[in-house]
């Protein structure tokens, strides 16, 4: 009962140069974005890292689809990183739909992110979109 409790969901928005990570509370209540990983030769290294850092229970993958629902152009590169993803965790993995996920993302860092400067960071950007799709996985499956 109490490792229930700690366990958590990871949500990643995948990209082909940056990865953001949002993650839940313990309880999986509220999704909070926890970092942006550069898709670099240490990649797989620091998203073990993340494995390390938390009891993840689950992981929520952005899918990214069309404004009609069809498959999009990265569609494909998240299925790859999917596969790949599930030969080195024994996870599970739930795709979601992360449509509007980045535009909602950008929203919410100009009414909270005073600084111009930071608000250019797209690394703020990856890592806020995946909270986004998190908290709408989470509200969905209340």
């Amino acid at each position: 009962m109490e490792n229930k409790e700690k366990a958590r969901i990871l949500a990643i928005d995948y990209g082909a140069k940056r990865v953001g990570l949002a993650i839940t509370d313990p309880l999986r209540i509220f999704a909070y974005p926890l970092m942006t990983l550069k898709r670099d030769k240490n990649f797989w290294n620091d998203l073990e890292q993340v494995f390390k850092n938390y009891d993840i229970e689950t992981i929520v993958l952005g899918y990214p689809l069309k404004e009609d629902g069809t498959r999009s152009s990265s569609t494909e590169l998240i299925e790859k990183f999917k596969k790949e993803l599930e030969k080195k965790k024994s996870i599970k993995i739930i795709l979601v739909d992360e449509r509007y996920s980045s535009s909602i993302a950008k929203e919410r860092i100009l009414e909270s992110v005073p600084s111009k400067k930071k608000r250019r960071d797209k690394k703020l950007v990856d890592m806020n979109a995946a909270a986004v799709f998190l908290q709408d996985y989470l509200e969905m499956n209340e």
